[in-house]
């Protein structure tokens, strides 16, 4: 105990690793149980039919998000964690690049409702949740602090704006308040994530007044997130096309059973994605280094998330009747075995995370979207030929083998993703041995 709180209090890189990860961890923990708790909730008073179409309408905005963040998101965290260009520069350009393209998407939205067949309520409804990618745009806040492995300061800010909006919603349950509430309380909880962002950052480092716009730094970010925005957005498409299909082809019920299912998903991503966000910034530099070490560390994290992963959803897909029964209640039980099937969603995904994480650092990002937009086209034709014979089963299959595609397969069409390969296949079949070993990697 006496040694881990020495770490922890530790200015060395493995010390900073240690709190980056308490601070992820514990942020996590706190949104993960919150957004499940409180979403329990929501779902029980509305019901699947109104549950469904909230989830029809976060999925609607999702699809137009991409072109908001323009697949940046990973290429600023590079940037800061090089430290070649002032973070002033990184951070205003960036900041200023994403408000633009927000405001882009926003008219896109209103584009596509003027010529679809959307209600009046529905289409203001997505508009209210569309308010979300302004609010987004502080998100570079949050990449500056991943980048310096200090995610400290802004888990904090999520935890308060957590527990703020969980409390807000409960006050609208009470209420029996309507839809459209719910949306807007959704929509509020990202102004308060930004504000948090913002304070922390002024607190920590100093204000954002001081942040600066370059042209040069614009256009490089354009040119090299370019091939990142056609992978992000065939990413958005086959992660949250089913449920709009869904909607469309069956109805807003099916939809409200599977995005139950779905909900119990991001539990099995909690691994994945702390780990990955957490270590990234450390393999840039092992590459910039050391490059034998950055393959024997990148090799034994592959391993170490993967199977993480797959403990975790096999545990979710055997307690599936369980899980749905005792928390969504008799009126979801149709969501059980489309569960047992999207738990394993997390293992695909896995392996997209952490394999796409390494071609950025290795930049080798450029035709990265192929893979994802021969993923996009699986997704859509699975889900058109499996809806209609199985209804949600069938799209809960068609979501197992879109992940895996992405995730793995897909490489052996790219030779340059074949190194990315090997190391997936060596972590399917014998990375479990680092899951008995993470006590003395994490000493290394």
């Amino acid at each position: 105990m006496t040694k881990l709180k020495s770490q922890f209090h530790s200015d060395s890189t493995r010390g900073k690793v240690v709190r980056n990860v308490f601070w992820a961890v514990v942020g996590k923990v706190v949104t993960l149980l919150s957004t499940l708790f409180v979403g329990i909730l929501v779902a029980r008073y509305l019901g699947p039919e109104q549950y469904g179409l909230m989830n029809y309408i976060i999925s609607i905005v999702g699809l137009f998000t991409v072109f908001s963040t323009f697949g940046t998101t990973d290429i600023i965290i590079r940037e800061l964690s090089k430290k070649n260009v002032p973070k002033e520069v990184i951070l205003g350009t960036s900041f200023l690049m994403r408000i633009a393209l927000a405001v882009i998407m926003i008219i896109g939205i209103c584009m596509y409702l003027y010529f679809s067949n959307e209600s009046a309520e529905t289409s203001i409804l997505i508009l209210i949740y569309a308010l979300t990618s302004i609010f987004s745009c502080f998100d570079v806040i949050r990449h500056y602090f991943t980048s310096i492995i200090q995610n400290e300061y802004v888990v904090k800010s999520e935890i308060m704006r957590t527990m703020l909006g969980a409390g807000i919603k409960i006050i609208l349950l009470l209420l029996e308040a309507p839809l459209w509430t719910f949306i807007a309380a959704l929509t509020f909880d990202f102004a308060l994530l930004a504000f948090g962002y913002i304070f922390a950052y002024r607190k920590k480092v100093a204000n954002i007044s001081d942040w600066k716009f370059n042209k040069t730094f614009a256009t490089l970010l354009l040119k090299t997130s370019f091939p990142l925005l056609l992978s992000s957005a065939a990413v958005v498409v086959y992660q949250r096309i089913d449920q709009v299909m869904i909607s469309k082809m069956i109805d807003n019920t099916s939809l409200g059973y599977f995005s139950t299912a779905f909900s119990f998903i991001s539990i099995g991503m909690f691994v994945p994605t702390i780990v990955i966000q957490t270590v990234s910034p450390i393999l840039v530099k092992y590459r910039k280094e050391e490059l034998h070490r950055y393959e024997v560390e990148s090799q034994k994290i592959i391993n170490i998330v993967t199977w993480g992963t797959i403990v975790l959803s096999s545990l979710t897909s055997i307690f599936s009747y369980y899980i749905i029964r005792y928390t969504y209640g008799v009126e979801y039980l149709a969501a059980v075995p489309v569960m047992q099937i999207l738990a394993f969603k997390a293992v695909g995904l896995a392996l997209s995370m952490i394999g796409g994480q390494l071609i950025i650092i290795e930049n080798i990002h450029q035709i990265a979207f192929v893979r994802n937009i021969i993923a996009c086209f699986v997704c859509i034709v699975c889900n058109y030929i499996l809806i209609p014979r199985w209804g949600i089963i069938g799209s809960a299959w068609a979501t197992i083998i879109t992940v895996m595609f992405t995730g793995g397969i897909a490489n052996v069409f790219i030779p340059r993703y074949h190194h990315i390969l090997k190391k997936q296949c060596i972590a399917l079949f014998l990375g479990w041995r680092d899951l008995f070993r993470i006590k003395q990697i994490i000493k290394r």
